[in-house]
């Protein structure tokens, strides 16, 4: 579905002049291009009403168009004014029942987009989709985003991720930026891994908790090898199990910061599937440093969730991932949230088209 709202909202100074300026910045505001932000979020929240009556500091208003990956193609060229097209197809139910067609092809409807600015807020890969042609179409335009393109094509690749954590890792130390001990795998041919049982094995870019598996001992190990023979150019992690007590999740939007504890309540080992209670938690300093050295991944994640397991015996933290511009916001404080993500949308749109 396609959501797109074109808002006329003068700036303060203006409503405050005479009723004649009040006209004419009405008059300039209804003749000037306004500025395109494209939203990638197909789950949840209506963000043309979220940045209903925001303007940009000259005076343009601003057309929210919000689409998902799978709902839109990319073209764009070097040598035309236009540079980038985005197709979006949207589906209009009223055509169907008027026009009689059962077939949805017959309602479906293209909106050509010129995006001025991207806030990307669903996975660009996921275990059924994988929208990295989509996402190399916005980075050949060089549009502008939140988070940065680069940094959305980097973290969709776990181990690229992976490794720039163990980076602070290695610079901190575990007493700082605890993260999991891995093994990686470019193929089942050199997928020798001879650390502790039982482990974890997470097949490509494994997603939440799907292309994960438990292997208790080296004879599991030799069958799951035999599995990724079948997978020809896939790569795997496998790190140690550590069975949790809870997870946690620091969340840093901009400057504002969030820390949540969750418990499993179905006895899965994916502390991340099934029920669960999730609490929020107070952002200790330890908990903030994660967020901030994290943020500075691939060049700086404005938006991001660093995520952690707290080990049953030990209570030990071990730090498990990071997620970035496509986390989840907890429904609690969702509202607050995306206010949090328009200012930072709205700051940097001032910056780059002002």
């Amino acid at each position: 579905m396609l959501k797109s709202l074109l808002s006329f909202g003068g700036n303060q100074e203006a409503s405050q002049g005479t009723s004649q300026g009040s006209s004419s910045a009405a008059d300039v505001a209804a003749t000037v291009t306004p500025a395109t932000l494209m939203v990638i979020q197909a789950d949840d929240y209506d963000w043309p009403e979220i940045f209903k009556g925001a303007v940009l500091r000259d005076g343009r208003p601003i057309r929210v168009i919000q689409t998902g990956w799978a709902n839109f193609h990319v073209h764009a060229d070097t040598y035309s004014n236009s540079g980038i097209c985005v197709e979006v197809r949207t589906v209009d139910p009223n055509r169907s029942i008027k026009t009689g067609c059962a077939v949805p092809s017959c309602s479906e409807q293209v909106t050509t987009v010129h995006p001025d600015f991207l806030l990307i807020r669903n996975q660009v890969r996921t275990p059924d989709f994988d929208g990295r042609n989509l996402l190399n179409g916005f980075m050949f335009a060089d549009t502008p985003s939140m988070n940065s393109l680069e940094s959305v094509l980097l973290n969709a690749e776990r181990p690229a991720m992976q490794g720039y954590l163990h980076r602070l890792n290695r610079r901190l130390g575990d007493d700082i930026f605890p993260v999991v001990p891995q093994h990686f795998a470019s193929s089942s041919r050199v997928l020798m891994y001879g650390y502790t049982f039982p482990a974890v094995v997470k097949v490509g870019s494994a997603h939440a908790g799907a292309g994960k598996m438990m292997i208790k001992d080296h004879h599991q190990m030799s069958d799951f090898r035999s599995i990724l023979q079948m997978m020809p150019g896939t790569h795997c992690l496998v790190e140690p199990f550590i069975r949790g007590e809870s997870d946690l999740r620091i969340q840093k939007i901009g400057t504002h910061y969030r820390a949540f504890r969750r418990v499993g309540m179905s006895g899965e080992w994916k502390t991340n599937t099934g029920s669960s209670v999730m609490d929020s938690i107070e952002v200790e300093d330890r908990y903030r440093r994660w967020a901030d050295e994290a943020s500075a991944m691939f060049g700086g994640l404005d938006i991001l969730a660093v995520d952690a397991i707290v080990e049953e015996e030990t209570g030990k933290e071990y730090i498990v991932e990071v997620n970035d511009t496509a986390i989840g916001l907890h429904p609690d404080y969702a509202a607050e949230d995306n206010l949090h993500i328009k200012e930072l949308v709205l700051a940097r749109m001032n910056d780059l088209l002002c």
